[in-house]
Parts: C-alpha cells; structure tokens; sequence
C-alpha cells in the first residue's frame, strides 16, 4: 500500500511539472508533434495519466521494479521541467 501511495505521489508531481511546462509559453512547445497538439498540448496529459496509471497497477501487483523506473522518470521529468520552465533551455 505504501509503494502504490508513493508513486500516487510522484504522479501529483509529474502532473504539476507538466502543467508548468505546458504553461510556460516556451517556443520548444510550437514543436511538438501533431498528434499531442490538439487542446493547446493538454491531450500530452493522457500520456502522462496512461503512464500513472500503468505504474500504480504494477505497484498494486508489488513490482517494487516498476516504482523505481517511475521514480527515475520522476527525476528526469522534474529536471527537465524545470529547465524548461526556467528558460535554461
């Protein structure tokens, strides 16, 4: 129960990091392939949720495995971000 309430979690903040970057106006954004780009690039967020969704049954089914890559795409996912967000990039 533990390891399905971390990657909830990690989720939440998977979901804000993209709504940030999808909100940053970044010229990278202009960019994105065709079939992400309907709804301002909101349908990248059904993506994101097959993704949570995806990891969170394999938590359930106790795949410690499947929570590890998640966390490290956590990782990625909030670095980018926030070199997005940021203007570094």
């Amino acid at each position: 129960m533990l390891l399905l309430v971390a990657v909830f979690c990690m989720g939440v903040i998977n979901f804000a990091a993209h709504k940030a970057v999808l909100e940053s106006g970044h010229p990278m954004l202009a960019q994105v392939p065709w079939l992400l780009q309907p709804l301002g690039g909101r349908l990248s967020l059904i993506v994101e949720f097959v993704m949570l969704l995806g990891a969170m049954i394999m938590a359930v089914a106790g795949s410690v495995g499947w929570a590890w890559i998640y966390a490290i795409y956590t990782m990625f996912n909030g670095l980018s971000a926030w070199l997005i967000a940021s203007g570094r990039v």
